[in-house]
């Protein structure tokens, strides 16, 4: 049998360099990995000519924009990544009969719940970031019945620049860290959430059903405020500094943050039967190999 073809964007991603790692341990695919200087994605004509070339099985979408708190000032470029891109590519893999697994984000709610959110909660982002990433589900839904959204939170990887690496900087280099303890989610090792993903593609390549297609959310399981994580690194690492929680009004952002975006992964479980570690044991992976 002849091997399908995955094509990723956003190869130079946390996301895009764990899926390249994952892509090992899933043999039966070729992969096609793309970055945004070889790949324009929100150019229609140049999507078009990639899915005659390669004729996809399925399209990854890690590429976004994710500066949060410039998203309020940039609006134009974060809307064209997160949510028209997003459209150009649901469109051409509807165009050739392709998947779309597109990555959104728990900042599409508001935070005020104190239950985790499932995948049919009312959305109502309080930032731009949150908005475009919004926008960008709906186009890939209306424009591809073959999607696949996965919403993921608090996104960190040995690659790239995140929360983890720059506590872990900061902490070799200060004596105390003001961290905030009133914003509550789930953190998400990149590593994980990647072989997630290949796991279902695998699973949708040997029973397609309609109605497997829509919203899940993945993260690692168990619920934290950012100071949590912040402690949980110093003392994984047995770093010496204090880590002191405070409340998110004493550190401003232009973009303002849900406060509690804990999200249900019990549809993944059940519908792809994903198991997912808790949060300390991805956490403890990560940090061994930083």
């Amino acid at each position: 049998m002849q091997k399908q073809t995955i094509i990723i964007s956003g190869k130079n991603g946390q996301l895009g360099n764990e899926l390249q790692d994952a892509a090992l341990l899933f043999p039966q695919f070729h992969y096609r990995f793309f970055g945004k200087d070889e790949l324009d994605i929100s150019n229609a004509s140049a999507l078009e000519k990639l899915f005659k070339k390669y004729k996809p099985f399925c399209f990854i979408n890690t590429a976004a924009y994710t500066a949060v708190d410039k998203a309020e000032t940039e609006q134009e470029a974060a809307y064209s990544i997160n949510a028209e891109a997003t459209g150009a590519i649901a469109k051409t893999c509807n165009l050739f009969g392709a998947k779309l697994i597109h990555v959104s984000t728990d900042y599409v709610f508001d935070g005020r719940g104190n239950e985790p959110y499932k995948e049919d909660d009312k959305t109502n982002p309080v930032n731009y970031y949150g908005y475009t990433k919004w926008m960008g589900e709906k186009l890939a839904l209306e424009n591809n019945t073959q999607t696949i959204v996965v919403r993921t939170s608090w996104v960190y990887s040995v690659y790239g620049n995140n929360f983890v690496k720059t506590m872990l900087r900061l902490m070799k280099d200060r004596k105390e860290l003001n961290v905030v303890n009133d914003q509550f989610g789930s953190p998400t090792y990149a590593k994980d959430l990647a072989e997630t993903i290949l796991k279902i593609i695998t699973d949708l390549q040997l029973n397609d059903h309609q109605s497997n297609y829509g919203v899940y959310h993945y993260s690692n399981e168990g619920a934290i405020s950012w100071c949590d994580f912040a402690t949980a690194i110093r003392d994984i690492k047995q770093l010496d500094c204090s880590v002191n929680g405070i409340a998110t009004a004493q550190y401003p952002t232009p973009a303002k943050r849900p406060g509690y975006s804990v999200m249900s992964k019990e549809k993944i479980h059940t519908t792809f039967n994903v198991e997912i570690k808790h949060w300390k044991q991805s956490l403890q992976e990560c940090l061994a190999k930083l």
